[in-house]
């Protein structure tokens, strides 16, 4: 597949009201961005586990986006500096399962910064696309069934 025809698979979790919020602000002011982005919407960025990245790259994701509210506009207070924190070990991880760091990547957007969110998804899906498909795409041998615990017949 060159370069050129890839059309990466962008997961984002944001933070309800602030990155999500900004998501919406850009789709509203009719902000252009690549189609590739899956929104996931979780209360706050702290709340984010680095399961819940892996699982992303285990179902086929070729990049991860992790977005919340700006330091001192969390509504819960100190959750964003929990997700620095998660953040921190989820690329330690993902280091060490030999996924390039350009795979990953920690944003801060209020929902006043449409044009901000769209932005960084284009750069995003510009940085994945320079370092090719997955390399868990490769390794998708499981079937679905597996993964919703049903037995294969």
């Amino acid at each position: 597949m060159t370069e050129k025809n890839f059309k990466p698979k962008i997961v984002v979790f944001a933070c309800n009201w602030c990155s999500y919020a900004g998501a919406d602000t850009a789709g509203v002011g009719r902000l252009q961005y690549p189609p590739n982005v899956r929104l996931i919407r979780v209360m706050c960025s702290g709340r984010i586990r680095p399961g819940f990245v892996l699982k992303a790259f285990e179902l086929g994701a070729d990049g991860v986006m992790w977005s919340g509210c700006h330091f001192g506009d969390c509504h819960y207070v100190f959750g964003n500096y929990r997700a620095v924190e998660q953040f921190e070990i989820t690329k330690n991880l993902v280091k060490m399962l030999g996924i390039e760091k350009e795979r990953l990547r920690l944003e801060w957007v209020s929902a006043a910064e449409g044009g901000r969110w769209a932005e960084l998804i284009k750069e995003f899906v510009e940085d994945v696309k320079k370092v090719g498909p997955s390399p868990l795409r490769k390794v998708q041998g499981f079937k679905s069934s597996k993964v919703q615990g049903k037995k294969e017949m």
